[in-house]
Order: structure tokens, then C-alpha cells, then sequence
């Protein structure tokens, strides 16, 4: 019982926080990102990189240097890490493989920070400083760049234009992210975690046997990578590593961390656009999706499905006692419904139904509240598919937000929503079908087939988190992961960019008798109805065979 009362509790004092810093957190995003006057660290950058901070773009040149940017950034990190070991504060690491850093560099540069590999004992602290962690900015900021254009795409007319990547990308870090990062460094480390440039101790266990401990600057990634909904870990272990999240307290932090600015993107789409009440029903749409899940990875976990796991209090099998069911549960449904990835618990160890909804949240889009940007210009194209079915059903040309939704845009949005679920599917077809990958999986059956698909469906959806049962630490399966990762991430991406140049031109239509009201609960339903429909079950004949058999069984 009294673990029950401490989950209520912990998801309450995580609620009322969020709530608390959805308009104040909102209000200074879209301020940061409509504001005319670039500070005085911005006008260097600006120089720096030769670029008109005043002069806004068309799509396909916002998409250009979106692109350009993140070309550059992965040709960077890969050079990085397999330079590391004539690197100072290499720790005495050799370079990384070719095919480890690639995907390492796709991983980072997608915002998905996917690891096959154990960073405390592959990565120098440099490489951790100077280049994953700047990614972890870096990524953030392209993701919130785009929604902010596509908010924009709705708010302006008859125009071609939708703002300054270079000036969305660098607000985004100096302005937003950097602060906020620097803060809670300070209050990670206060709770206990470690922020050093140590080399390894060796230190004896109560076995009597001797291990090394790596410090390093772990707390300062540690918030970045949680506020970014990158993911990733200092340590192998994660976020379950005590250097990572010591304790109860650090672990509440850290989901904050991971939903607040998500949580927050909706007042600013709603300032933006100048109706507070639409960004309202966005965020409804995605806490009702949160608390289900939550619910649901709570209840499997809980032990009250099995007779074993009752006998036992609760399936703690791959979960630490610091954090206790509700704390983990809480943790794996905020990670896997955004694109974060970090994770408390051995996902691998959840029961069959519990992680089945962990990977069902990410085959969502991860949209409740998604990734920093990723999760609201998801949701954003999954109500313009809901105001265009609505449409249909009264038999009249659909409208959003006095946009036309006509034939270009539903090419668009069919393409972006198609794209996920082609990757993740047909990744996991090949894998399955291939006799070597199918050697990796340590876990015939069932189960298997569920980390082969937690494992594409994780990085198309540019997630992360992993089922630990399948060895992704092959030349095959880094390369194929990359190349999911770098097609999951920009090519939704531009069709987001497309679809904000088509909206930006058209001229405003006025609502009518006949137009939908989209801040009301009857759209929020419809909404949740096209997200269950359209996007869930894309994928429910992988999860019959998967988790759903496995639990059956």
C-alpha cells in the first residue's frame, strides 16, 4: 500500500509541476522565437557563420540548412570519436569502430542517442563533452526549430516565408536550453550525482573483487540529455546508474526534465498563433495519452495480473529498489512517449504487457508529449488528418486553424505519417529474415521478435531505449540502425518544413457555420480517435505476434 500512496504522490507533485510551468515555460518560447532583437552573443554568432539574422527563408532553403547543419554535425562527431585516442581526456581509449561511430553519430545528431556500446568504458570525456553532449543541444534545437516554423506555416499568409533556421537553432540553444541546462546541473548535483574530469578508480567490492569506477562531467549531460529528450547514458546503466540519478528526488527531476518543455510547446503554438484555447486541446490530447499509459505500465508492473509477481510484491525484476515500481513505471512511459530514451529499468525485464505499451508509445509517434518539437509538430499533422476526416464526413472542404486542408497538404501528411512505420517494419522484416541477425537475438520466440522490434521501432521513432536481449553490436545492425535513424528523422522533417511553406501561402478562409471547432472536447475525442486508428494500429499484427503473444502465453 504504501508504494501505491508513493507513486500517487510522485505522479502528483510531477503534474502539478508541469502544470505550473506550462504557461510561464510557453509564454517565454514563443517570445524567444517571434522577439526582433538578437543579443549580443547571437549578432557574433550570426558573423560568425556570415548569415542575415533579419532575412527570412523559404522552406526548401529553411530545409537546406536544416539538412547542411546536420550533414556537417555527424561528419564531425564521426571524425571525433575515431580520432579520440590522440584526443586529450581520452582516458587512454582507443578510437571507435568505423561502424560504431557512425551509428554513434547518427544516433546524436537525430536526437535518438541510441548506444550499442558501454559509454564509461568506449568514451573519453572529451568526446562525452565536446561531442555527445553538444549533439544533445544541437539536436534539440533543429527539433524545436522545425515545429517553430510549421507554427509559423499557420499563423502567416500569403507569404513564402517561415523564418531563419540559423537564428530558430541558436535561440534555441542560448536562449532556452543553455540556461535551463545550467540550472538543473546545479540541482542534479546537489542530489548526489557527480560532475568530475576523474580517471578510473579501482575499487573493491563487498565480494572482495575489484572494479573501476569512471567519474566525469556526468551531471551537466545528464540534464541536457533528459531536457532534449535525447537519451543516452554516461554509464551503461543509464539513468539506473546511481552517478546518474542517485535517488527518488533526482529521479523525479529528471522526468520533469524530460516533459517540461514538450508539455510547454503547446502554449507556444497556441501564442502564436493567437488562440491560447487551441493550445489548450493539444496538450489535453497529449496528458490524457500520458496518464493512460502511465496507468497501464503501473498496473502490469504492479504484480496484479500474476500470482508469481503478487507473491513476490511486484515485478522487480530489472528495476532498482531506490526507485520501486512506481517511480520506473512512471519513468518508462514519459521516456517511451517521448523521444528521449533514457531509461531506470531494464525495459527487457518489464512484463510482456508492460512492454508492450513502453513499445506501443513510441509506435504512437511519440507524441504525448514527443520530443522536444518532434512531439507537437507530430501531433500537429495527425489533427490536420483529423480535420480533414471530419471534412469528409460533412461533405465540405476541411479547414485548420483558417487553412484550407487540400490536396498537396494530405500528400504531405500521408507521406509523413507512412514513413515511421515503413522504416521500423520493414527493418525488422529484414532482420527477422536474415540468419545471422537472427543469431543475435538471445531470445527465441515471442520474445525475440519484440526486441527486434522494440530495437527498429526505437530508433525510426529516433527514441533509443532498447530491449537489452538482442547483441546490436554488429557491423550490420549499426549500420542498418544509422541509416533508419538519418531517414526517420529528416525526411518527416521535411515534409513538416513542406507542409509549413504550403500553409504560409494560402490566404486565411473565415470559419463558417460549418467549420469544426478545433479547441473543443469533440474534436479532442476525434483526435484521439485518428491517433489510436491511424497511427496504433499500423502496427498492431508486429505486436499480436510479439508482446501480445508472449502475454498471452
Amino acid at each position: 500500500m504504501s508504494d501505491t500512496v508513493a507513486g500517487y504522490l510522485q505522479a502528483a507533485v510531477l503534474v502539478l509541476a508541469l502544470a505550473l510551468s506550462y504557461r510561464p515555460l510557453g509564454d517565454y518560447m514563443a517570445h524567444v522565437f517571434t522577439s526582433e532583437k538578437h543579443l549580443r552573443g547571437e549578432r557574433f554568432l550570426y558573423r560568425l557563420i556570415g548569415v542575415d539574422p533579419d532575412a527570412d527563408q523559404r522552406w526548401p532553403i529553411y530545409a537546406r540548412s536544416m539538412l547542411a547543419f546536420s550533414a556537417v554535425s555527424v561528419l564531425f562527431l564521426y571524425a571525433f570519436q575515431r580520432l579520440q585516442n590522440h584526443l586529450v581526456l581520452s582516458l587512454g581509449f582507443g578510437p571507435v569502430s568505423p561502424d560504431q561511430s557512425f551509428n554513434t553519430a547518427a544516433s546524436f545528431i537525430t536526437n535518438t542517442n541510441w548506444q550499442s556500446y558501454s559509454g564509461e568504458s568506449t568514451m573519453g570525456h572529451l568526446v562525452q563533452m565536446a561531442g555527445l553532449a553538444v549533439q544533445n543541444f544541437a539536436s534539440a534545437a533543429v527539433g524545436i526549430a522545425v515545429v517553430i516554423a510549421l507554427v509559423r506555416g499557420f499563423a502567416r499568409a500569403q507569404t513564402d516565408r517561415v523564418g531563419n533556421f540559423w537564428v530558430d537553432l541558436i535561440r534555441g540553444c542560448l536562449r532556452l536550453l543553455l540556461p535551463i541546462a545550467f540550472v538543473f546541473a546545479l540541482v542534479l548535483m546537489a542530489g548526489g550525482l557527480v560532475e568530475n574530469f576523474s580517471s578510473p578508480h579501482d575499487v573493491t567490492t563487498l565480494a572482495g573483487a575489484h572494479q573501476s569506477i569512471t567519474g566525469g562531467p556526468v551531471a551537466s549531460q545528464e540534464v541536457i540529455k533528459e531536457l532534449g529528450t535525447n537519451g543516452g547514458g554516461f554509464y551503461n546503466a543509464n539513468s539506473a546508474h546511481p552517478f546518474e540519478n542517485a535517488n527518488p528526488f533526482t529521479n523525479l527531476v529528471e522526468i520533469y526534465l524530460l516533459l517540461v518543455i514538450a508539455f510547454a510547446l503547446p502554449r507556444t503554438f497556441g501564442k502564436m498563433i493567437g488562440d491560447n484555447r487551441q493550445g489548450y486541446a493539444i496538450v489535453g490530447v497529449m496528458a490524457i495519452v500520458w496518464a493512460a499509459s502511465v496507468s497501464a505500465i503501473s498496473f502490469f508492473e504492479s504484480g496484479k495480473w500474476s500470482a508469481a509477481a503478487i507473491a513476490s510484491g511486484g515485478a522487480l525484476e530489472g528495476k532498482e529498489v531506490r526507485f520501486g515500481i512506481p517511480g520506473s513505471a512512471l519513468f518508462a512511459s514519459s521516456t517511451t512517449l517521448t523521444s528521449t530514451g533514457a531509461v531506470n529499468s531494464a525495459h527487457d525485464s518489464l512484463s510482456p504487457f508492460g512492454g508492450g505499451i513502453a513499445l506501443f508509445d513510441m509506435m504512437l509517434g511519440e507524441i504525448a508529449p514527443g520530443g522536444v518539437g518532434s512531439g507537437l509538430y507530430g501531433i500537429l499533422v495527425l489533427a490536420v488528418v483529423t480535420v480533414f476526416v471530419a471534412g469528409l464526413m460533412v461533405g465540405r472542404t476541411p479547414e485548420y486553424l483558417n487553412k484550407k486542408i487540400q490536396a498537396r497538404e494530405i500528400k504531405l501528411v500521408s507521406l509523413y505519417i507512412l514513413t515511421t512505420p515503413a522504416l521500423a517494419l520493414i527493418g525488422t522484416a529484414i532482420a527477422i529474415a536474415l540468419p545471422g541477425e537472427r543469431a543475435a537475438i538471445a531470445n527465441p520466440g515471442p520474445h525475440g521478435l519484440s526486441e527486434v522490434l522494440y530495437a527498429f521501432t526505437s530508433t525510426a521513432n529516433n527514441n533509443g531505449s532498447a530491449f537489452a536481449g538482442l547483441n546490436v553490436n554488429t557491423v550490420w545492425y549499426d549500420t542498418a540502425l544509422g541509416l533508419v535513424m538519418l531517414l526517420s528523422r529528416f525526411v518527416p522533417m521535411l515534409f513538416v518544413l513542406g507542409l509549413a511553406g504550403s500553409f504560409a501561402q494560402q490566404k486565411p478562409t473565415p470559419a463558417s457555420v460549418g467549420t469544426l471547432p478545433t479547441y473543443r472536447p469533440l474534436f479532442m475525442v476525434m483526435l484521439l480517435g485518428v491517433l489510436l486508428i491511424v497511427v496504433g494500429l499500423t502496427y498492431f499484427p508486429a505486436q499480436a505476434l510479439g508482446p501480445i503473444a508472449e502475454g498471452l502465453s
